[in-house]
């Protein structure tokens, strides 16, 4: 059955599993664990305290997915393994082991594989593709470490920590190269060009949020333009070269790819609201990580956008001099609640997650297509 609730996610249940349909499963779990917004209106909690109920009646999304593409995803793991190997510098498979095998749920390369079999695809090169994609995103991760001076990843010590800065930034150009190695042996010069765009986008965002960090005078328009960048753009990609490799119609091809832009807008937004409200042993880092690190990310924009002169102060401080202090992390909190900016980013994070799910639309009708509609609602559900 399916079961919907009003501003909840919606899950597909199942009691009988057919070919393909193996891991549906309707048993008690627990499955949000995040607390609530501070500044989340009063009238809201009861609709959302029920949409927590939900919790018990499937698996999150990613995981449904995980299970569906089991068999593709033992190949990707298996090709990433392989590649990752260097018989001359192994560094290289010591630094890429410690953040590929940390437990992450490979969420970028199943949307691949999600997308090339939605589309009817049969052959091996989405394998490649779904690996090309978390190189990628390995890649950043380690260079996104050193340029924000990290020290936790996925629960654990990041690798610019436990080894160097130069160790984490050349093994990160290695799993570049390797990622392009791989797009190259799918033949595919359309897929080479899209995956080679995404990683010059994601370039152009690091680089962006830098020139635009600390200047309170970065708008909301500059923070999509950076999102998109940085997170985005890999979403898209992911999801678009799936269509490609599947050789789907262009229209087909299009909504995968705005499908993924959408998801991943709504899934940076939302990973910035849990920097200031999430459990730290959910997230992976530490609360307020993006604070310490002087971010203008949308809560702060907004909260930025509606200061007083008095706020407005406080903000120079923290943000443009970096003069911060104990306690000036809860005063952020208690700004950003005054002007009510969490709960406004949730509703832009709800627009985008509503985006994705209309674009999906234009595909045809799949269980992998249902599984990627309740990811996008599961995403902006973390903070529900």
């Amino acid at each position: 059955m399916d079961v919907h609730l009003k501003g909840g996610y919606t899950l597909s249940v199942k009691k009988g599993c057919g070919e393909g349909d193996y891991g549906w499963v309707g048993g008690a779990q627990k499955l949000f664990h995040n607390p609530r917004l501070k500044d989340m209106p009063q009238g809201l909690s009861s609709e959302h305290e029920n949409t927590m109920s939900l919790d018990e009646s499937a698996q999150k999304p990613h995981d449904r997915l995980s299970t569906y593409l089991a068999g593709d995803m033992d190949r990707v793991n298996a090709l990433i393994r392989a590649r990752m190997a260097s018989e001359h510098a192994p560094r290289i498979p010591e630094v890429t082991a410690h953040l590929v095998e940390a437990g992450g749920k490979r969420l970028r390369p199943m949307l691949t594989l999600a997308a090339a079999r939605l589309c009817g695809y049969t052959g091996d090169h989405h394998i490649h593709l779904a690996a090309t994609v978390e190189f990628i995103h390995t890649a950043t991760l380690l260079h996104d470490d050193v340029v924000d001076e990290s020290t936790q990843r996925r629960g654990r010590k990041t690798a610019n920590l436990l080894w160097d800065n130069k160790s984490s930034v050349l093994v990160g150009d290695y799993l570049f190269s390797r990622s392009f190695q791989l797009m190259v042996e799918t033949g595919s010069l359309r897929v080479l060009d899209i995956l080679a765009n995404a990683s010059a986008t994601i370039a152009e965002g690091e680089v962006l949020q830098l020139t635009a960090a600390q200047d309170l005078r970065t708008d909301e328009g500059v923070y999509l333009k950076v999102v998109r960048g940085k997170t985005a753009a890999l979403f898209s990609a992911a999801t678009e070269v799936g269509g490609v490799i599947a050789g789907a119609p262009e229209n087909q091809v299009d909504a995968l790819r705005v499908y993924g832009d959408a998801l991943g807008i709504a899934f940076q937004v939302v990973d910035d609201l849990l920097d200031y409200s999430g459990d730290p042993a959910t997230i992976g880092k530490n609360t307020g990580d993006d604070f310490r690190e002087r971010k203008l990310t949308l809560p702060v924009i907004k909260a930025i956008a509606k200061a007083s002169p008095e706020e407005l102060a406080f903000w120079k401080k923290v943000l443009e001099k970096g003069d911060q202090r104990e306690g000036d992390l809860d005063q952020a909190l208690s700004i950003m609640a005054a002007h009510g900016t969490m709960e406004a980013t949730r509703q832009d994070a709800i627009v985008w997650s509503e985006r994705a799910k209309a674009a999906l639309a234009e595909l045809p009708a799949h269980d992998l297509r249902d599984m990627l509609e309740d990811l996008a609602d599961y995403v902006v559900a973390r903070v529900s």
